[in-house]
Parts: C-alpha cells; sequence; structure tokens
C-alpha cells in the first residue's frame, strides 16, 4: 500500500510540474500585458511620453514618466498591501510629478465577492482620482482621514487605502532623485 501511495504521489507530482512547465510562459506574457496596461492607464495624463525609465524604490517597482524635454510627468507604482481581508492586494498607482494622484488600477486582489471585491468599482478606486496626500488625508473616514470605506468592507478599505498611501509616500520620499532623471533609485 505505501508502494502504491509513492507511485500515485510521484505521478501526480510529475505531471503537475509538466503543466507548470508547459504554462509558465504563457502566465508570465499576460502578467506582463496586464502590467503593462496598467502602467498606461494609471499614467495618461494627455501628456505625451517620451520615455519610460524602470526602478525600484523602496522595494516597489516604479516605471518613471518623462517628456521630451526630460521633465518629470509621473510615476507608475506597483503597490500592495498583504493586509486585506482575504490577503494580499496588488495596484498600480499613478502618480505626478506633483504628488497628485492621476489613477489607480487593481492588479489583483481575492477579496470578497460582493463586498471587498468591489474596489475595483470606480465608486471607490476613483475617489483618489486627482488628490493630492498633501491635502487629501490617505485614510478611511472612520479612521480620521478622507476615503470613503466601501460598504461593510472596511478592512479591504483600510487595505487599499494603505497600499495607495505606501506608492505616495514612497514617491515623495524619492521625488528629487527622479526630477533629476537619474538610474540612481535602489
Amino acid at each position: 500500500m505505501l508502494l502504491a501511495l509513492f507511485v500515485i504521489t510521484a505521478v501526480s507530482g510529475g505531471l503537475l510540474g509538466l503543466v507548470y512547465g508547459m504554462t509558465k510562459d504563457a502566465i508570465a506574457e499576460v502578467d506582463l500585458k496586464k502590467n503593462q496596461a496598467a502602467i498606461e492607464a494609471v499614467l495618461n495624463t494627455g501628456t505625451p511620453i517620451d520615455r519610460i525609465e524602470e526602478a525600484v524604490v523602496d522595494e516597489l517597482p516604479c516605471n518613471l514618466a518623462y517628456d521630451a524635454q526630460g521633465n518629470l510627468l509621473g510615476a507608475a507604482i506597483k503597490t500592495y498591501s498583504n493586509t486585506g481581508f482575504n490577503g494580499r492586494i496588488e495596484l498600480m498607482v499613478g502618480v505626478l510629478a506633483d504628488g497628485t494622484i492621476n489613477a489607480v488600477s487593481v492588479l489583483s486582489q481575492s477579496e470578497t465577492p460582493g463586498l471587498g471585491a468591489n474596489m475595483v468599482q470606480p465608486k471607490f478606486k476613483d475617489q483618489f482620482n486627482g488628490k493630492n496626500p498633501a491635502s487629501f488625508n490617505l485614510k478611511v473616514k472612520k479612521d480620521g482621514g478622507d476615503v470613503d470605506a466601501i460598504t461593510a468592507a472596511t478592512i479591504s478599505s483600510r487595505a487599499f487605502t494603505g497600499a495607495v498611501k505606501l506608492a505616495c509616500d514612497s514617491f515623495e520620499a524619492h521625488k528629487s532623485e527622479f526630477m533629476k532623471g537619474g538610474n540612481d533609485h535602489e
């Protein structure tokens, strides 16, 4: 019986490894396209982007957008929160050169359908658009901030808002480096 169990386990493991090997490139390509679409969406300001420079700031992947004169237009920062109701939430946050949030795109989340999963709806995520953290308190109203939480999903709302704040704080801390257009953003 032990031998049969070992054979079944070995065959199952081998099949799983084979399927993973066959699909990992396709999955990586889908993730890359999803990230590119999110970058374009959050940096869409109407001003032509001449170049995008990749960087990592405070361990967050960042795409810096510059115009033809080398002026910083903004950044698309991939951020996350591990404190959602059902786990990790990943966002792409577009921050303009003056620190204003241009747009937020949800990359992944596993929150409760009909509750926390409503973070993808414009009613919630678009309330950050055009807001500058210097004058807009990035906390839910229940915690003394300016963000309208999703009804019955305060934990998800806090996690989303925290991830946006993480991106904005990181951008603000490194903005002077970004303005120079340098490559030393580690």
